[in-house]
């Protein structure tokens, strides 16, 4: 099984990408929603080890995580080595359960998996990819994308861009490259041709 591992910052457009592979037989697996069920259980590891890193105030009245009280201490001025813990404790459970469905999807008998992975890099986990796939777009029409999408403000969009890798980094990494900046139809004939080259192994880069 080919596991591609898909790359971008937010508000490129991955979740769109990931479902225009479908269409070849290419599932994914959506990180942020593994995260999202892993802290959605009262009293999980992922979620204790989270309160007990940052306090009670990330969760709310619920018993779950906080996800919006969690970025205002992450992504505050001061939030660096804070990212890097929350990071930490994110990455080892949410790879190990990413690894479970790979397994699970592969005995299934799927031949490709995309792993939408916003921190593929930063986990490490880009050493367990057979292929590197990231999406770039124009930064304005990714904070447009984040602001409607998460309902924040220009600024917090625009800190959540800055405090992630650059372009040139993800490019000079990636096996293949998709930029999001054109029509459906240029992105769903970008998505057949790549789709095409892994299932015949080519690589573009």
């Amino acid at each position: 099984m080919k596991v591609i591992g898909l790359a971008g910052g937010s508000g490129t457009g991955k979740g769109t990408v990931c479902a225009a592979f479908k269409k070849y037989n290419i599932t994914s697996i959506d990180t942020d929603d593994v995260y999202h069920k892993l802290t959605s259980t009262v009293n999980s590891p992922c979620l204790n080890a989270l309160i007990s890193e940052f306090g009670e105030r990330v969760i709310n009245s619920d018993g779950i995580l906080d996800r919006a009280e969690l970025a205002k201490i992450v992504f505050a001025e001061d939030g660096f080595a804070k990212r890097e813990r929350l990071n930490k404790i994110a990455h080892y459970f949410v790879l190990d359960e990413v690894r479970n469905i790979i397994k699970s999807l592969s005995d299934s008998g799927y031949d490709a998996v995309l792993v939408d992975a916003p921190l593929l890099f930063e986990s490490g986990f880009d050493k367990e990819c057979d292929i590197i796939l990231c999406v770039i777009s124009e930064k304005n029409a990714r904070i447009k994308r984040i602001m409607e999408r998460d309902n924040i403000t220009r600024d917090a969009a625009v800190k959540r861009i800055d405090a992630q890798l650059s372009d040139e980094f993800l490019i000079q990494r990636s096996d293949y490259v998709i930029y999001n900046n054109g029509t459906e139809e240029e992105l769903e004939h970008d998505v057949a041709d790549i789709a095409n080259k892994i299932k015949n192994n080519k690589k573009e880069i």
